[in-house]
């Protein structure tokens, strides 16, 4: 299992923003670099990925790092196929599983049976494996009687045991994670925490967006300094963190790669 990405670049179009206050505030907005459009110079376009490049393969764990706007997200969503590439290519060897919404298309009228079935569906998985997946929800999230009934009745706590419990019963593959998964009360953190170190060790291939050095630490073999929607560093985690905490006390970018 591999997952190959090769000199992606992601424009998103802006239009109407021709002076010059326009185009500070987008910048600041966005995070990305703001230029006219190759194709066609009347169109001004934010470029939320510029030239990424990189390769991983079964057992990588990446973490993915820097300030908000750097192109963590607009990258996740391009490997899932939110996003579709002006130029480069994305190879992929495995199924992606991107989990950022724990519970895709929840709908409050539904029962939490209903729910574990869109959200299934959504997935693409068949009958036969939905109705696994209900019951090891019902068994892991405790939710009992509540299971058959509208989701606004449950509490905000309740709703995150749902997804958690169907998010961490699924089949992994290449998983795809903005910031980690909740997992709800404080009863129910220990449980939930071996819970995700088992559903992340069945993972193949991880890539995971953060502002915490110390969950990158705990469960990323490699990270991803991005910056303005570039790949500014690539390698070991320490390092990487090591230029992203020099850049955030003033330093300038210098490209570190590892082979």
């Amino acid at each position: 299992m591999r997952l190959v990405v090769e000199h992606v670049h992601v424009d998103f179009p802006i239009y109407g923003a021709q002076r010059s206050l326009r185009k500070v505030l987008f910048e600041r907005a966005t995070g990305g670099i703001i230029s006219k459009d190759s194709r066609n110079a009347n169109r001004t376009v934010v470029k939320a990925l510029n030239d990424v490049s990189f390769e991983l393969h079964e057992g990588d764990r990446l973490g993915l790092v820097g300030h908000n706007g750097a192109g963590k997200s607009s990258l996740l969503r391009t490997l899932a196929g939110v996003y579709q590439p002006v130029s480069g290519r994305i190879l992929v060897d495995g199924v992606v599983t991107p989990l950022f919404d724990m519970l895709p298309g929840i709908d409050a009228e539904d029962t939490g049976y209903e729910n574990i079935r869109t959200a299934g569906m959504m997935f693409g998985l068949q009958p036969d494996r939905i109705n696994q997946l209900i019951a090891s929800v019902e068994e892991f999230s405790e939710l009992g009687e509540f299971m058959g009934l509208p989701v606004r009745t449950y509490s905000t706590g309740m709703v995150t045991r749902l997804g958690f419990a169907f998010a961490t019963s699924i089949d992994p593959g290449i998983l795809l994670l903005d910031e980690g998964i909740g997992a709800g009360d404080a009863r129910f953190a220990d449980r939930a925490a071996e819970r995700m170190a088992d559903f992340l060790e069945r993972s193949r291939i991880v890539v995971i967006a953060s502002h915490s050095d110390h969950l990158i630490r705990s469960m990323c073999n490699k990270a991803a300094l991005m910056h303005t929607g570039r790949v500014v560093a690539l390698g070991d985690v320490e390092t990487v963190l090591e230029v992203y905490q020099a850049y955030v006390h003033g330093a300038d970018f210098e490209w570190t790669r590892q082979a």
